[in-house]
């Protein structure tokens, strides 16, 4: 998946997201960078509520659009793990350069 196709996914599934708890702003989203627990605990900031109906609204958020969620963490994690390794083979290739 390229970039362009990463941003245009992460803007549908944040305005999704700010849709769903009208009370999140953009900040908020950026804070939690995606991250379950983070965005638990947004919502228990900005909701009131406790630890248990954040994580249950979260849950609902997740049974309406969790595919696409799934998704895109999953297409970052590759991603990801994808520029480590290149990253590794090019760090390899400048050592054996050097070696010569």
């Amino acid at each position: 998946m390229n970039k362009d196709v990463m941003q245009g996914k992460w803007k549908q599934m944040s305005g999704d997201v700010k849709k769903f708890f009208g009370k999140l702003t953009d900040d908020d989203l950026a804070q939690a960078q995606g991250d379950q627990e983070k965005m638990v605990g947004r919502l228990q900031e900005r909701y009131g509520y406790t630890r248990e109906q954040a994580q249950a609204e979260w849950d609902k958020f997740n049974k309406q659009h969790g595919s696409t969620w799934n998704d895109m963490k999953n297409q970052a994690k590759d991603t990801a793990h994808d520029v480590r390794n290149a990253a590794k083979d090019a760090a390899t290739d400048i050592k054996s350069n050097l070696k010569r």
